[in-house]
């Protein structure tokens, strides 16, 4: 008999134990709604989207066809454009990019340029944890958490379902999220999946 209880004892413990440790690993705070959260939005063009390293840009100039054409943000944050050499990329939205490359044409090279600035490819976003193919994979506009770990081919077994991380490019901050259908991935997105404990 009194090993009986000892064992109840040991069993009751380690289960308050493990419970313990779930509700410790739990965030502080989910998210479950704001702007990440917009049913239907015109995801094709993101406004205030700033630019990064390894974001690809079409650069037009009125009538210089030679002075157009695809760019990338290099990892200095700069494009290297002709004529007028670097200009910075990284943190100006592609209208800021598209005015200092206006301004700078103006400069002595071009009588009251016209530029235009397009983001033809965004930079890649990464899905960590527990996903069957964890990695990064490229963005395309309109992107969800549902749809990245589609990409990553699915859930473990292990997967926690019902919450999802995200660290957003140029952070150091992880945001617990609700996962729904319409929660939004951006571009250079960290995702990690995490564990569930039962």
């Amino acid at each position: 008999m009194m090993k009986v209880v000892a064992f109840l004892r040991i069993l009751i413990s380690a289960v308050l134990l493990c419970t313990v440790t779930a509700c410790a690993g739990a965030p502080a705070q989910v998210v479950s709604s704001g702007d990440r959260y917009v049913a239907n939005a015109n995801t094709d063009t993101i406004e205030d989207y700033k630019l990064g390293a390894g974001d690809k840009i079409r650069v037009t100039v009125f009538n210089e066809p030679t002075l157009s054409g695809e760019f990338a943000v290099g990892s200095s944050g700069n494009l290297s454009l002709p004529l007028i050499g670097d200009v910075q990329g990284t943190g100006r939205t592609p209208q800021e990019v598209a005015l200092a490359v206006q301004t700078k044409l103006a400069d002595g090279y071009l009588r009251d340029p016209k530029v235009s600035v397009e983001v033809i490819n965004f930079r890649p976003f990464f899905i960590l944890g527990e996903v069957k193919a964890p990695g990064q994979y490229p963005y395309s506009a309109g992107l969800t958490v549902p749809n990245a770990v589609a990409t990553a081919q699915g859930f473990t077994p292990r997967a926690a379902r019902g919450i999802v991380y995200i660290r957003r490019a140029g952070t150091t901050e992880e945001v617990a999220f609700q996962v729904s259908p319409d929660l939004r991935v951006l571009p250079g997105d960290t995702i990690r999946i995490g564990e569930r404990y039962f």
